[in-house]
């Protein structure tokens, strides 16, 4: 590829790509905070109706107030959505928790919703938006609504990040997404209403979504083909690293508001220092501003102390290196060219399944990290520390067996770990436990390989029609797996089987994708299909 010789020429491992790389990285350090944010701002602490307050004049002790006004569960523990219509002195004299329950069948005593509100346990933490806006009882599937808007946020983001970028440039989307990210943020925190909160989570979405997509792209369009599996695996510890930080913020700071400000602020000084990235000269090239693609190259030559190739950089030299490449941009492209030529068809659909599987899995896992019975923050922290070795392995296995079946060895395994966790007893808890940090490992690798591998398989000219429409199936599928979990309340094992089988049918998918390993990053859709047809004539021979 033309450009890659370019790219040589002004260095492309220099102290422009290092500064580049490790700034675009940084807020990927965050994202992780606001993707997984709902399980600390909406974690729903133990609750009652608020006991009677009527007493005739009787002093109680809270505990004796709460036996006549609030009945028992089977654990014997004060029920969450119910209460006694009026006080039940007589309950006083009664010793047990089945005695309890015998008084209550026995005389047919009247209930009613909890009319006065909720008592909630703040041990833990200080608010939720759970407790602001008394999501519970009736309400608590607004909890899992609250999820499901970011992330429609994040789809509509990819649909339309991706083909902005793409004509617009990665440098000026980037920077849009930065600043909606912490204004919307900011404003989330502010929310007077459950309604304002999940307006300003749905912008949040769509901004992160940008941030992802032309981050990477940026990243990747400045770097060389030898370095890309390194790099896109360091991208990939940032944002390990981030689940690990909003572990230790959300410990240190208990109330929702405060919690959601701190991760957005950040966003605020991504965006001052984003004005000082370069646009691809790649897309430059591609979309007719070969003046400023030469500027760009000058100034990352100089960036890199060659300013010697510097000054030999002009604009007939690139157009004469990336003539085929230029006389290729001139026909415009979209979304349907994802599905119009075969091989990019073939590529489109298994990433799709691919991505959707990985997203739908992962976020079932993660997202509701109280049904473990440990610690939220400790268990926060395993699962994101589980991502080190996980993706160490397939750094390894990526540069060595390559991408296609380290990418079926994840999604198999995922699926695999998590069906066998269905037979273990529910008592085993650590077992249980175990096995699903094992299952989110391996699917954090396969985050990790379909991150880089998405973005070698698809040309520079589609590349973020592509990388916009794999991510928006990875949100769907994020989307869908709270509404599995509602599903699993009439029928137990539901959730684990469809978690499971999801993965491992895309692992078969995902074999049907050419190899990546060592070939050069194309820029057109014809150096696609040319390539592909070099590895299947290869393959035959």
């Amino acid at each position: 590829m033309a450009f890659a010789d370019l790219l040589e020429q002004v260095g492309s491992t220099g102290h422009f790509q290092i500064m580049h790389v490790t700034l675009l990285s940084l807020p990927i350090l965050m994202m992780a905070s606001h993707n997984l944010l709902q399980n600390f701002v909406a974690a729903v602490p133990s609750h009652h109706c608020v006991a009677h307050t009527n007493l005739s004049g009787h002093l109680l002790d809270p505990e004796d107030t709460l036996l006549i006004s609030i009945p028992l569960d089977q654990q014997g523990r004060p029920e969450r959505c119910r209460r006694y219509t009026h006080p039940q002195w007589h309950l006083l004299h009664t010793n047990s928790s089945k005695e309890l329950e015998w008084e209550n069948e026995e005389n047919g005593i009247n209930m009613q919703g909890c009319v006065d509100g909720w008592k909630y346990n703040m041990t833990e933490m200080t608010s939720t938006i759970i407790t602001e806006w008394d999501l519970v009882c009736d309400m608590r599937s607004l909890k899992q609504m609250g999820q499901t808007i970011y992330m429609g946020g994040v789809l509509v983001g990819a649909m339309i990040f991706g083909g902005l970028s793409d004509r617009f440039g990665r440098r000026v989307l980037l920077l849009i997404s930065h600043l909606m990210m912490a204004v919307a943020g900011t404003c989330a925190a502010f929310a007077t209403s459950f309604s304002l909160f999940c307006l300003f989570r749905f912008f949040c979405g769509m901004a992160l979504s940008g941030l992802v997509l032309n981050s990477f792209s940026l990243i990747v369009e400045w770097i060389p083909t030898r370095v890309r599996t390194v790099v896109g695996t360091g991208t990939g510890y940032c944002y390990t690293t981030g689940q690990l930080i909003l572990a230790v913020v959300a410990y240190n700071i208990r109330d929702w508001r405060w919690l959601t400000l701190a991760v957005s602020l950040p966003f605020y000084v991504s965006f001052l220092y984003s004005w000082w990235f370069l646009e691809s000269a790649r897309w430059l090239v591609l979309n007719k501003k070969p003046d400023q693609a030469v500027k760009n190259l000058k100034a990352v030559a100089r960036m890199n102390g060659r300013r010697d190739e510097a000054d030999k950089i002009n604009i007939e030299m690139l157009q004469q290196s990336m003539k085929k490449e230029m006389s290729c941009s001139q026909i415009s492209h979209s979304v349907l060219d994802l599905l119009r030529k075969r091989t990019m068809r073939t590529i489109t659909v298994c990433l799709s399944a691919v991505w959707f599987s990985t997203s739908f899995a992962y976020y079932g896992l993660s997202m509701d990290l109280q049904k473990f019975g440990v610690n939220i923050y400790l268990i926060q922290v395993i699962f994101g520390a589980v991502d080190i070795p996980a993706k160490i392995i397939v750094t390894v296995s990526m540069s060595i067996i390559g991408r296609r079946i380290s990418q079926c060895a994840a999604l198999m395994l995922a699926g695999i770990t998590i069906l066998i966790n269905m037979l273990v007893p529910y008592e085993l808890q650590t077992l249980r436990t175990s096995l699903a940090v094992i299952g989110k490992g391996c699917l954090a690798a396969s985050f990790n390989c379909c991150y880089l591998y998405s973005g070698e398989l698809y040309p520079t000219v589609i590349r973020q029609n592509g990388m916009g429409w794999v991510s928006m199936m990875a949100r769907l599928g994020a989307m869908v797996a709270p509404l599995v979990l509602l599903i699993g309340e009439a029928v137990a094992w539901f959730p684990g089987f469809i978690y499971g089988g999801a993965p491992i049918l895309s692992g078969i998918f995902a074999y049907f994708l050419p190899e990546t390993l060592a070939t050069p990053l194309p820029d057109t859709i014809q150096d696609k299909e040319e390539m592909h047809t070099i590895q299947h004539t290869i393959q035959l021979q």
